[in-house]
């Protein structure tokens, strides 16, 4: 097996360089033009065999095992980097291909078939884990979705506060007492946000216990419990109708099969002259499949979608694409900042759970990083209406806050500065 991955190396290599020690002490170096440079040990054989065998799936559970680590001063960062450099510059290549197992293609289907009861196993399995994990690495408002970088040199709080009112204004709250569905309301800090800063009255579902108890906590504490309720409910058990719907970082769990549904409760709930706005990942080199790592280990069911598989659905439910906005390397430094923190908080995690979930989540979160910065990843913002003049005729009201938010961070540079570290990839 060591044979077979040493000749796959060799060619596979083509940018940067990656040192290997071999489980024999043996150490060989595969390097091409210049580019990230990052060294691993492979402890034993039976890593080898497993990379060779299922490379996708492998090099995340070795990293977890301590089958893989990096090598000297190297990070698990690194190496992705130098992995990722590499099947860039071969997306076609039967190397690649070998890497992306056919198999996958044959799996979509059902992977991403969330009925109700397996959407709610599906959810639990991330977000019902301890509150206190969350605490530790995210912003103080709970916000796990792509934050907005104006300037691209915000701390992250201000970062997610800038995402927050882009989707506000792009939800057209031009008078108070609009009612709002909040599809995946998660710790709650949307819906209070509407509420407390737009007036809105707002109706938070989500799937995820631990998340519907924070959030009732949270309402209640900021004295908001008349004007907020969350409920523990399916999308598709909505059946009021609303002023406005957001969905922030809930799309990803829905699945390919069920689009068609997901837009017409969209177009069910919202009344005739209603607003929505639909906030997910996404790729922008067609339909794919997730990676099988992230949906054993991370997110099961669930999918990035590029957009030619999302507008369908929506061109079908009646409702008209009033605005879509793509962001791309904003996930990319939220991550950063949340790779960060996680590094920061380290040990106190690792109380929580121990150390290979540590490395787990360090692998999730490095290489979701990556393929922000890198790969075909981004976040789609699509606006949705059930009437073209549901919205002004241009999108001028959502640039004007976006100013404003550059005005506030130049008027307090330091609270930027409070958060900010030097990236290893540079800024965008």
């Amino acid at each position: 097996m060591r044979s077979a991955l040493d000749a796959f190396l060799k060619r596979f290599v083509n940018i940067g360089r990656l040192t290997v020690q071999w489980p024999d002490g043996q150490v060989q170096t595969y390097s091409g033009r210049a580019g990230p440079e990052a060294g691993v040990v492979l402890r034993d054989r039976q890593t080898v065999r497993r990379l060779v065998l299922n490379p996708e799936m492998a090099v995340g559970e070795a990293y977890m095992d301590g089958g893989l680590r990096p090598l000297g001063g190297s990070t698990i960062d690194e190496v992705l980097a130098v992995l990722l450099a590499n099947l860039r510059a071969n997306p076609n290549g039967v190397l690649v291909a070998w890497l992306r197992r056919s198999a996958a293609q044959l799996r979509r289907p059902l992977d991403q078939f969330n009925a109700p009861r397996r959407a709610r196993r599906n959810v639990a399995h991330h977000y019902d884990l301890s509150g206190r994990l969350y605490s530790l690495f995210l912003d103080r408002d709970r916000q796990y979705s792509c934050a907005y970088f104006p300037m691209g040199t915000e701390a992250l709080e201000e970062a997610q506060a800038a995402k927050k009112r882009h989707i506000s204004a792009k939800l057209c709250l031009d008078r108070p007492d609009l009612h709002v569905l909040d599809i995946g309301c998660g710790w709650g800090g949307m819906a209070l946000t509407l509420a407390r800063d737009y007036g809105a009255r707002v109706t938070g579902i989500t799937l995820s216990t631990e998340q519907l108890n924070e959030a009732r906590a949270r309402a209640e504490a900021a004295g908001l419990s008349d004007q907020v309720k969350f409920e523990l409910q399916d999308y598709r058990a909505v059946r009021e109708t609303y002023d406005r719907v957001v969905s922030v970082g809930m799309f990803e769990h829905v699945g390919v099969s069920h689009y068609r549904t997901f837009f017409n409760v969209i177009k069910r709930a919202l009344r005739p002259d209603g607003v929505a706005l639909l906030h997910t990942v996404g790729q922008w080199d067609g339909p794919g499949t997730n990676n099988p790592w992230i949906s054993k280990y991370i997110f099961p069911g669930a999918y990035c979608p590029a957009l030619s598989e999302v507008m369908p659905a929506v061109e079908r439910s009646g409702l008209v694409a009033t605005d879509i906005e793509v962001l791309r390397l904003h996930y990319a430094e939220t991550l950063r900042h949340w790779r960060w923190r996680f590094a920061a908080n380290r040990d106190a995690i690792a109380s929580l759970y121990d150390e290979r979930f540590c490395r787990m989540f360090e692998f999730y979160l490095s290489g979701c990083e990556l393929g922000f910065r890198y790969g075909s990843m981004g976040v789609f913002q699509i606006q949705l209406a059930c009437e073209q003049t549901a919205v002004p005729l241009t999108r001028d009201y959502i640039t004007d806050v976006d100013r404003s938010l550059i005005r506030q961070v130049c008027a307090h540079p330091s609270a930027a500065e409070a958060d900010s570290q030097p990236s290893r990839h540079g800024q965008y």
